[in-house]
């Protein structure tokens, strides 16, 4: 059986808790100086310690970049109050990038201090 877990690249770690862990109340499981783990109902997320301009891949040119980047796998995420979460977001240094609803339910199309896009969901 695979377990998922999921590792997002930050350039500044505590910034990184705070913000994970008061948008989506994430709990601290461990905090080191290059990397944290964090669990958001049994999902592990590690917030890993990077610098810009460095390169992710064993083999590419690729660099990492904390300006807003577009990558085809990113995050949704369903919160209980998408508009306090959105309050939540804006105040840690994220960006509300848009919103839509419908008779499903809202969604805010958002990125974290780090350019990481992520979505979040009230369903109705």
């Amino acid at each position: 059986m695979a377990k998922i877990s999921i590792c997002i690249d930050v350039s500044e770690i505590d910034k990184a808790i705070q913000f994970y862990t008061k948008v989506f109340s994430c709990e601290l499981v461990k905090k080191n100086k290059k990397y944290s783990e964090l669990n958001l109902d049994g999902l592990t997320i590690y917030l890993g310690l990077n610098e810009a301009g460095t390169n992710p891949l064993i083999d590419g040119k690729a660099v990492r970049s904390y300006e807003r980047h577009w990558t085809p796998v990113h995050l949704d995420i369903a919160v209980e109050n998408l508009s306090q979460s959105v309050t939540q977001v804006k105040k840690l240094g994220g960006l509300i990038e848009g919103q839509k609803s419908g008779d499903w339910g809202s969604i805010a199309f958002c990125s974290d201090p780090f350019g990481n896009g992520f979505c979040m969901m009230h369903y109705k």
